[in-house]
């Protein structure tokens, strides 16, 4: 199966809880579709280089995917319906990787701790 990793952003009007379930219903729907999601992060509420639907901040999260095709098609057709999702970007990789994404690394050295959950 081919791997992805999918970011998105949502609205900063929102509990990190719900971001977490957000999370939640994502891997849900890959693993519905044959797929898992491997390692996911959330960065946090953080600022946009420009406002997106009227926000200037949101909060940020990374899933590292394993899934066939089909069931990132159906994750997106669900995040461009969910009005807290105000962008998402997917993007097929070669090899799917559990090192700490680079921004986190950033975001450790500057603060000094992270949130991160390997598996799903």
């Amino acid at each position: 199966m081919p791997y992805y990793e999918h970011v998105f952003i949502t609205r900063p009007e929102i509990a990190p809880q719900q971001v977490e379930n957000l999370v939640d219903e994502i891997k849900t729907i890959i693993k519905d579709n044959g797929g898992k999601a491997v390692y996911t992060e959330y960065w946090g509420l953080r600022d946009l280089a420009y406002k997106i639907k009227k926000s200037e901040r949101g909060h940020y999260s990374l899933l590292r995917i394993d899934s066939p095709s089909p069931a990132i098609q159906e994750l997106e057709r669900v995040q461009k319906l969910n009005e807290d999702v105000l962008r998402f970007l997917t993007t097929k990789t070669e090899d799917l990787s559990q090192e700490t994404s680079p921004v986190m690394k950033a975001s450790v050295k500057k603060e000094g701790s992270y949130s991160s959950n390997k598996g799903a």
